[in-house]
């Protein structure tokens, strides 16, 4: 089972070259890129249930031992971002059949598709920081063609914005690269933990800083987020869903992994992040409350839950850092399906504006249960996994005696709420003789209705679960916290004889 943690990687470059081959063959890309989507789904689950029956699993890449090689590691964090990632792979894959258009489809925009879950894949499972940085640019050459795909000016301009942003990411990515690389004379993670530990504090927060506003600007952190909003609702409903779940949390990976493992403990960059956690949250969501374009709102949600799987990182206990585990996960799943619900709404109603759309509840019942499962999920109200997530972050605030971001993330939590309301009473609710007409059940075929509504409902179905089996969830979350802050097995099992 050696090849075992290079296979999400296979997968997706596999479905790569086959999507590029059968360019000009759309019906056979889509039975591709289903297939892939359950192929990838199923070896994530192997390589999951490997990491948690044998451990750390490592590839030495060319048999070259670390440092000095390339590095494939799989721990736990990683085998759990790359299973969130193949359900939501697996989920969009079968929405976007219906969602992308012919058009699109010829464009390019399955190979697109795939060469993105490479990259995201890619930075799960990279042991070696400038891999990393190699994964994120795989990641936004990616994303910037499948923002383009259309070609329509309001897609622009957001790509503009979105690649703007990532490029100055880049320079600070590759600076704090070349200091490390300077300093130690290597770039592997594991390797770096106990070099590091041996340079002067100043030369190593400068590093650090670098670092974490590179991977800061990829999370959307404040004050680095206005890239978010100002694109991920120029684009498709499929390709904004994936941004919105597995995006931003890449950044949150790299954060994560830069505290924990490669300059773990830095109080200026926790105190940093703490402060920061609190105003994006903040920010977040005052700008969600300002909008009535449905996908804006939430993309400021997205920037406003980011706060919050900070704020666990930067209070940096077991319980809190579990509690921010546990959000990654919950927030991945909830906020790719209001996307996705996003979308069927828009088919229905014909608009993205809350104000012109009304009706629904009485249209769509279906529809109308699975949204307010969803967003009741993502402001946090009890029993929903939004509530346990939250309540952990906020229980291990209290005790480390946080209590002002604690009283904020309450405070974001009640205007999250009121948010998700406006939106239910705008289109769900009220029926006013202004807003447009709802098209009725009939307006979409059988084949769409399945195609659009079974990945909602499965992303619904693992709410739910999240939501009455917390303990499970959460029994893996602080298992993964507690490798997380003790990282001398993972050093060991990368570096082999050479660990100190």
């Amino acid at each position: 089972m050696d090849w075992l943690p290079l296979s999400p990687l296979l997968v997706c470059l596999a479905m790569v070259i086959l999507c590029c081959f059968f360019w000009s063959h759309v019906a056979i890309q889509k039975i591709i890129h289903v297939i892939g989507a359950s192929i990838l789904f199923i070896v994530v689950v192997l390589v999951y249930y490997q990491v948690m029956e044998r451990g750390i699993l490592v590839v030495q890449v060319g048999h070259y031992m670390a440092p000095f090689g390339i590095s494939i590691v799989i721990d736990m964090f990683s085998a759990m971002m790359l299973f969130i990632t193949a359900i939501i792979a697996l989920c969009v894959s079968i929405y976007a059949l219906i969602d992308i258009s012919v058009h699109l489809q010829n464009l390019g925009f399955y190979p697109a598709y795939w060469v993105l879950l490479l990259g995201i894949c890619g930075a799960f499972s990279t042991g070696d920081l400038f891999n990393l940085y190699v994964w994120f640019e795989v990641m936004l050459i990616a994303s910037f063609v499948l923002m383009v795909l259309g070609y329509h000016k309001i897609q622009l301009d957001g790509a503009v914005k979105y690649v703007g942003m990532n490029l100055v990411a880049t320079i600070f990515m590759l600076t704090g690269i070349a200091l490390l690389y300077g300093m130690t004379g290597t770039l592997n993670m594991a390797d770096l933990s106990w070099r590091l530990s041996q340079q002067t504090a100043l030369s190593v927060s400068i590093v650090a800083l670098l670092l974490t506003m590179a991977f800061a600007i990829k999370a959307a952190l404040f004050p680095l987020f206005f890239w978010l909003p100002a694109s991920y609702h120029t684009t498709t409903v499929s390709t904004s869903a994936l941004f919105a779940g597995l995006l931003t949390k890449v950044g949150i990976y790299a954060l994560i992994r830069l505290t924990t493992l490669i300059v773990p403990h830095d109080r200026w960059i926790m105190s940093g992040l703490l402060v920061s956690a609190g105003f994006t949250m903040l920010t977040g969501v005052l700008g969600a409350m300002s909008q009535y374009h449905l996908r804006r709102i939430l993309s400021f949600h997205i920037i406003s839950q980011i706060g919050y799987m900070v704020m666990g990182l930067a209070i940096g206990t077991p319980l809190a850092l579990a509690g921010a585990i546990f959000y990654i996960a919950h927030h991945i799943i909830v906020k790719t399906n209001l996307f996705l619900i996003s979308g069927i709404v828009h088919r229905l109603g014909k608009s993205f504006d809350i104000h012109r759309l009304s009706g629904f509840y009485k249209h769509h019942p279906l529809l109308t249960a699975l949204f307010f499962i969803s967003a009741l999920s993502l402001a946090g109200f009890p029993p929903l996994s939004g509530f346990w997530a939250k309540f952990s972050l906020l229980k291990a605030a209290f005790i480390h005696g946080n209590s002002i971001i604690a009283f904020i993330a309450l405070l974001v939590s009640f205007l999250t709420l009121y948010s998700m309301i406006k939106i239910w009473n705008s289109v769900f609710w009220k029926g006013r003789e202004e807003a447009r007409e709802v098209q009725n059940a009939d307006a979409l075929s059988w084949g769409e209705k399945m195609g659009l509504f079974t990945p909602v409902v499965v992303l619904v179905g693992i709410t739910l679960i999240m939501s009455f089996m917390p303990q499970m969830f959460f029994y893996v979350a602080m298992q993964i916290s507690a490798q997380l802050l003790d990282p001398t097995e993972y050093i060991h099992v990368v570096l082999g004889a050479t660990a100190p």
